[in-house]
């Protein structure tokens, strides 16, 4: 009988997705803060919420989703984190900026935006950090896996 030591995926995805929600309030509050607080606009003011969320979700992840992986050099591993994710904040920061370029004017079209690039991002991002930045442990647990099933 095999035993895991690594989450199932679903699992994974479920932490993964639960952090992302606690990333969409951090971003979506530092959005408001700053566009109203410290008058940067919509544009600035998302790069700024953005990094805010991106760092909050990587610790998060580090911590719960994937606990059982690579935890070494805290920051060579954000960096890898920014980057790998990088192309889902792309995504992200370019739905988004459509959302908002046509809807316009409005008290929650930043929000609707913000909630539109966190859905956008989401299944890149995922796949992105399980293969990429929280590596280390997967491969050998795929290499135990295979000699469960072996025995």
């Amino acid at each position: 009988m095999a035993t895991h030591t690594e989450p199932g995926l679903r699992r994974q995805f479920a932490r993964f997705a639960s952090v992302g929600v606690l990333g969409f309030i951090v971003d979506a509050m530092v959005l408001y803060a700053c566009i109203k607080g410290l008058g940067l606009g919509l544009y600035a003011g998302r790069l700024v919420s953005y990094l805010c969320a991106a760092t909050t979700t990587w610790y998060l992840n580090r911590r719960m989703t994937f606990a059982h992986c690579d935890q070494t050099a805290p920051a060579k591993q954000w960096l890898r984190f920014l980057a790998t994710n990088g192309v889902g904040g792309l995504v992200n920061y370019g739905s988004y900026s459509i959302v908002v370029a046509t809807l316009h004017a409005g008290m929650l079209v930043p929000l609707l935006g913000v909630a539109v690039g966190s859905i956008a991002g989401l299944f890149f991002n995922f796949t992105a950090s399980r293969l990429f930045v929280f590596k280390a442990h997967l491969a050998s647990t795929r290499g135990t896996e295979t000699v469960h099933r072996q025995s």
